[in-house]
């Protein structure tokens, strides 16, 4: 689609000031705590496009409170699992061998958006340390927040999220679907059933750069769908509905939507694959 494509199916203007106003109306105020999972392509189009964006929400939320985003880098990964798109098995052990150390700074984004890739480029941002699922933050936790991540613990309690979970935080979904929530992720780091996989990641190790491997839970967004689905059935009036831009936001609680999809996944166990 192209831009004027996208001004065409614009209802009005936008801008920071009438984003700043949306957020508002979706519960998001001075101080709060939020992780923001986002799609720019579903917001219309802007004036400032993603800066507004987040120029908008640090207006709203102000240093007062903390803005969260995943930052991942799933490129850095054990190759023969890649699959989007794979790679000859000729060039695993090479990749093993040459895929740059993750670098907080240098190391980019996959597959997170035009909104996070504006997101990591402000000066206070601070990224966690994992090599493939890092997070970003901005704002009075960030450096708390993000100043532990164990190689071991992606989703976990030790991890971003786990310190997250422990506090007031407010996860808002722009113009995305469940399947895009990480938070949900914790939750199965804790559930019952759990099954892990070998991964691996280059990393600097004393200063040099190493190729680490380490246990990964296998995890899967495709379930989250119907947990999302479940949880708004049974606690719809906790959440708050609107627009961001043009694309349909949600403002959800954190906690309870963890403990409920851990709930929901003790209930619906799956058969691992051989």
């Amino acid at each position: 689609m192209t831009e004027f494509d996208v001004i065409q199916r614009t209802n009005e203007f936008q801008s920071i000031e009438t984003l700043v106003q949306q957020l508002h109306l979706l519960d998001i105020q001075e101080g709060d705590s939020i992780i923001v999972h986002s799609s720019l392509s579903h917001m219309g189009w802007i004036a400032g496009a993603e800066q507004a964006v987040v120029g908008a929400l640090m207006q709203v939320i102000t240093p007062k409170g903390t803005i969260v985003m995943p930052a991942q880098s799933t490129a850095n990964s054990e190759p023969s699992y890649w699959s989007l798109p794979p790679v000859p098995e000729a060039w695993q052990q090479p990749l093993r061998d040459a895929l740059p150390a993750f670098d907080p700074h240098l190391t980019p984004l996959r597959g997170m958006g035009k909104i996070a890739e504006c997101f990591i480029r402000h000066p206070k941002t601070i990224r966690s340390a994992h090599p493939a699922h890092s997070f970003m933050a901005w704002g009075q936790n960030a450096e708390d927040w993000m100043k532990s991540h164990p190689i071991e613990s992606s989703f976990g309690l030790e991890s971003p999220l786990g310190k997250m979970y422990q506090t007031s935080v407010k996860i808002v979904l722009i113009g995305v679907d469940y399947d895009s929530c990480t938070a949900l992720h914790l939750a199965e780091y804790l559930a019952d059933q759990k099954y892990y996989s070998k991964q691996g990641a280059a990393m600097l190790v004393n200063g040099k750069r190493q190729w680490v491997t380490y246990d990964m839970l296998d995890v899967n967004s495709e379930r989250f769908p119907a947990i999302g689905k479940e949880f708004e059935a049974q606690s719809g009036n906790s959440i708050h509905y609107g627009k961001l831009g043009q694309a349909r936001t949600r403002t959800i609680p954190m906690k309870p939507l963890v403990d409920f999809g851990v709930e929901w996944l003790n209930s619906h166990p799956v058969q691992q694959e051989q």
